[in-house]
């Protein structure tokens, strides 16, 4: 399948730019599509500057393509770089774009508690970006990961250096909100595997880790390992959003309103919904993470 090319979008994120690498591994050739290519990093990588809220840049992109990966996401809305712009039009550009050039398969990545009928505007859009996506391209594959870590992420990175500073740590709520954090190199993994031919089409995908927790459980589990014992304390979540609100207008927004509504609600796959085992893939428990999070620190 070497000589099939597969444009990621978002190709030098977080998510993005392991796709690229798994989509090597697995005989497929990677199109970096980015805003910023020179931060694509290894040789022989295929980057083109490309804005996914631009028609002509998009069907440049998609030329000739065999298969589509969009991983691009928003997390703070800054002008005109809105949830609705990125998640729903930029959505349905790649996925249109992608049909009428022949792309024979399209990734789209979202998130698990899309819901187009949310009063969130992230979640929203999330949704939205779905719906858009399959009207445009029937047979996409829709993959919704949970919070995702990694040795470089914002999620058990920020934990680890707050519990280490921290000696009372604020709870989201009373820290009962459960979530599934998942391994990004296994997305990305599962991600590459969804462009083999023999992959059954259309599906949705619910990609969690291999245990549930509740916030408070994954902190004390990881302060146990830091050799911690803070005091968590419960902040209410209207108090959240006021404190979001404002941290958003810091540079580098170290909250955002969106990171709070999803943290009051329950972000888990759903049962019956298909996730990893679609792939072959068995997702990685976080203790590898944290052992490299913590040797590099």
């Amino acid at each position: 399948m070497a000589d099939r090319i597969v444009t990621v979008f978002g190709g030098t994120g977080f998510l993005g730019r392991r796709v690229v690498r798994h989509l090597g591994s697995q005989g497929l050739s990677a199109r970096i599509a980015s805003r910023h290519p020179d931060r694509a990093k290894g040789s022989g990588l295929q980057s083109i500057r490309a804005d996914i809220e631009d028609d002509d840049a998009v069907e440049a992109a998609v030329a000739g393509a065999y298969g589509v990966v969009n991983a691009v996401s928003l997390y703070v809305e800054r002008g005109t770089k809105t949830f609705q712009a990125l998640h729903v039009r930029a959505a349905e550009r790649v996925a249109r774009l992608a049909k009428r050039a022949g792309v024979e398969r399209l990734v789209h990545v979202s998130g698990i508690g899309a819901d187009a009928t949310s009063r969130s505007p992230y979640i929203r859009s999330r949704g939205q970006g779905e719906l858009a996506v399959k009207a445009a391209f029937a047979n996409a594959i829709i993959i919704r990961p949970a919070v995702m870590f990694g040795e470089d992420d914002a999620f058990l990175n920020t934990i680890v250096r707050l519990l280490k500073w921290l000696p009372a740590y604020p709870l989201f709520g009373g820290g009962l909100t459960q979530l599934q954090p998942v391994f990004v190199e296994d997305v990305a993994e599962a991600i590459a595997r969804a462009f083999n031919p023999d992959f059954a089409l259309p599906i949705t995908c619910e990609l969690g880790g291999p245990r549930v927790y509740t916030y408070k459980e994954l902190l004390t589990e990881v302060a146990d390992r830091l050799g911690k014992s803070p005091v968590f304390v419960s902040v209410p979540f209207p108090l959240w959003h006021i404190l979001a609100r404002v941290a958003e207008m810091l540079p580098g927004a170290p909250l955002s309103r969106n990171q709070v509504e999803l943290m009051e609600t329950d972000t888990i796959a759903s049962v019956g919904m298909p996730g990893f085992d679609a792939f072959g893939v068995a997702p990685q428990p976080i203790k590898q993470a944290l052992e490299h999070i913590l040797a590099g620190g």
